[in-house]
């Protein structure tokens, strides 16, 4: 974990809302700029800093970094601080281990239940997704996927995976740019999202599933191969998946 006053990419001041209790405003505004990247993993919180870029006290400041630690988004150090929480491997294969069984799940009950509405959405979102990749546009790419997973997630009919499989989600947001900024990973997210379609509206819940589970082992791969460049890592990596490099090829 860093120690040092990290500078940051300063925030943008907050809009008050008249309905909601300044804390959440200020929760929510931290807890973007961390799923973001702009608060990074193992950056010290200033509380003077961050109350005056959001133009708020640091009472706010506080309610919002203990709602945060209690959502596991900032670390509190006795006698040193607080700081952005650091995600580990073991933490991110366990989130994936997790995720992979449900999204399985969802993608085969998304075979059985998904609406004609529903599949036509996810039809568009596939034709929007390629033209953002085309033109290189990420933020449109990351909205559309978000998208394309909350329609595939409610076609479920599943509230409590629905609600599961977005808290799983949401703790790996950060790590996004990581995974999808690795060279030709958009491509073959995009061609797995059109095989998952194509087995949905053929109502084929076993390969539905299939191709779920391998969208995620993908997806891990890729994360983990971004994100470790010291050799013990790249040793961890290759222990989980010893035949990645043949199948990266397939």
């Amino acid at each position: 974990m860093e120690t040092g006053d990290t500078k940051h990419k300063k925030l943008e001041p907050i809009k008050l809302d008249a309905y909601r209790p300044l804390r959440e405003v200020v929760s929510e505004a931290l807890r973007k700029a961390i799923k973001d990247g702009v608060l990074k993993p193992g950056e010290r919180l200033m509380e003077i800093r961050l109350a005056d870029e959001l133009g708020v006290s640091r009472t706010p400041i506080r309610e919002a970094i203990r709602k945060l630690e209690l959502e596991g988004f900032v670390v509190m150090v006795p006698r040193r601080g607080t700081y952005v929480a650091d995600i580990s491997l073991k933490d991110i294969v366990q989130v994936f281990e997790i995720r992979s069984a449900l999204e399985e799940l969802s993608a085969g009950l998304a075979a059985e239940r998904i609406t004609a509405d529903e599949l036509e959405h996810l039809e568009r979102i596939l034709v929007e997704i390629n033209e953002y990749i085309e033109n290189d546009d990420f933020d449109k790419i990351v909205d559309a996927d978000v998208r394309f997973h909350d329609i595939l997630y409610h076609a479920s009919r599943n509230n409590r995976l629905v609600d599961i499989l977005n808290n799983l989600r949401e703790q790996m947001l950060r790590f996004r740019s990581i995974s999808m900024h690795y060279p030709g990973r958009l491509a073959a997210t995009w061609e797995e999202h059109r095989q998952m379609v194509e087995y949905i509206a053929d109502h084929n819940s076993a390969q539905a599933r299939k191709i779920a589970k391998k969208h995620m082992e993908n997806s891990e791969r890729t994360l983990l191969k971004g994100i470790n460049k010291d050799e013990e890592s790249a040793r961890w990596v290759q222990e989980l998946f010893p035949h990645h490099e043949e199948e990266a090829h397939e």
